[in-house]
């Protein structure tokens, strides 16, 4: 993120959450973090239906968080497919990659 809109940026996660926390969707898993900078911030996403639908993307929080993100942006995101070798209680038992988006 651009210096000084940290805090914007997070506001936006932070209703995306909300609006999760609301409509519970079955098979998403979403985790975002802010790095010590203040204005990086690392999203981890997965998901577990059996079209593949992206439940993330359709919410209204989330189009709202992306709608400007371009403006908050410093660069261009980085999205690097994981591929778990092991976790304990971290993204539950799944059989699929993983996406770490920074």
């Amino acid at each position: 993120m651009k210096a000084g809109r940290g805090e914007e940026n997070q506001g936006y996660i932070e209703r995306v959450f909300a609006e999760l926390a609301s409509e519970m969707p079955q098979g998403l898993r979403y985790a975002s973090f802010r790095l010590d900078d203040g204005v990086s911030f690392v999203h981890i996403v997965s998901h577990e239906s059996e079209d593949d639908t992206d439940q993330l993307r359709t919410l209204p929080a989330f189009q709202a968080f992306v709608a400007g993100i371009a403006d908050r942006r410093e660069g261009k995101p980085v999205t690097t497919p994981l591929h778990e070798v092991g976790s304990y209680r971290f993204l539950g038992d799944l059989a699929t990659d993983h996406a770490l988006s920074r």
